[in-house]
């Protein structure tokens, strides 16, 4: 038998599966689309992806709000949506942070498949809102905290990825994921120039196989009770909310469990400035900056940061040395 390629890009979900009597009666809904004889053949493909894409899209738009886990809503002050939703790091687009939200709009998020694979016993490709089926979401607020120096606290919805990385079962040797971003040169204005100028795209990053599984790291679809804005990381990203933002990778499409430490996108650029690690550590300073405090993006003001940006209670035990 021959060997077939799968493309990831081709999944089909069951959802999207055309019923019996609609195939059946498929002439006339043609006829009445316009879509017969060589107009078949030139319109019906595009048609096709785009009512894939729209379903995919109110099923996922279906899922907000979420409710939010008391667990997780601490006393603090929101960012405003606003300078949260217009203020972004996504150098694939512009390394200008207020022009990312104004060049994402040919970035297409839906359908999303998303593999999970590597060293496991059951890898996975599936299309997000398929997902989404299967694991329910909650909102919960956490403090984001950039390597920059500046912050927000931002209401996150997602779920806890302990739970997608259970699903695949990790195999014994697994101790690194590895996390992969879309890269789409043709929807991401910036992303030639960033070839050009050796960033080692796509965009990865990683975590320890325990850093992973820890609760409070998420896979995460959306924000202020409302889907992931493209800027944001559409239609998917990682929350670590203890370690700087950069960890917290956006728009994933690949997650691969690895034997070995994966080689990041930071790091590789620059190992001093931004080691694998990279908890937020108050303590110690960045080569150019001090990390004492940090600026909320919404107000100005200037306020100290915490060690684990206020996650210690929770996080700490897992770097205890001896």
């Amino acid at each position: 038998m021959a060997n077939v390629l799968i493309r990831p890009d081709w999944y089909i979900p069951e959802r999207l599966v055309t019923p019996e009597h609609v195939y059946r009666n498929r002439r006339t809904f043609l006829r009445q689309m316009g879509l017969t004889g060589a107009g078949l053949f030139t319109a019906a493909p595009a048609l096709l992806s785009a009512r894939a894409a729209e379903a995919a899209s109110k099923a996922i738009a279906s899922r907000f709000p979420a409710k939010r886990n008391p667990d997780f809503n601490p006393k603090l002050r929101i960012s405003n949506e606003d300078p949260a939703t217009s203020y972004n790091n996504f150098y694939e687009f512009s390394t200008s942070k207020d022009r990312v939200k104004r060049l994402v709009g040919n970035f297409k998020t839906q359908p999303w498949p998303l593999e999970i694979y590597g060293l496991c016993e059951k890898p996975l490709k599936v299309d997000l809102a398929d997902l989404l089926e299967e694991f329910p979401q909650e909102e919960r607020v956490y403090r984001f905290r950039c390597v920059e120096a500046w912050s927000m606290v931002v209401p996150w919805t997602g779920f806890v990825l302990a739970d997608l990385l259970k699903k695949v079962q990790p195999k014994s040797e697994a101790k690194f994921v590895r996390f992969e971003t879309a890269g789409r040169p043709e929807e991401m204005p910036g992303y030639n120039r960033l070839l050009a100028q050796g960033y080692p795209l796509p965009y990865n990053e990683g975590l320890r196989l325990d850093e992973a599984m820890h609760p409070l790291t998420l896979v995460c679809t959306g924000m202020y009770g409302k889907p992931l804005p493209k800027q944001n990381g559409a239609p998917v990203r990682i929350i670590v909310p203890w370690k700087y933002g950069y960890k917290s990778i956006k728009s994933i499409v690949k997650i691969e469990l690895v034997a070995k430490q994966p080689s990041t996108l930071w790091e590789a650029l620059q190992p001093t400035e931004y080691p694998f690690e990279s908890n937020v550590e108050p303590n110690v300073p960045h080569p150019r900056w001090s990390q004492a405090t940090e600026r909320e993006v919404d107000t100005g003001d200037r306020i100290p940061t915490l060690p684990y940006n206020g996650y210690a209670e929770q996080v700490a035990k897992l770097y205890k040395k001896g």
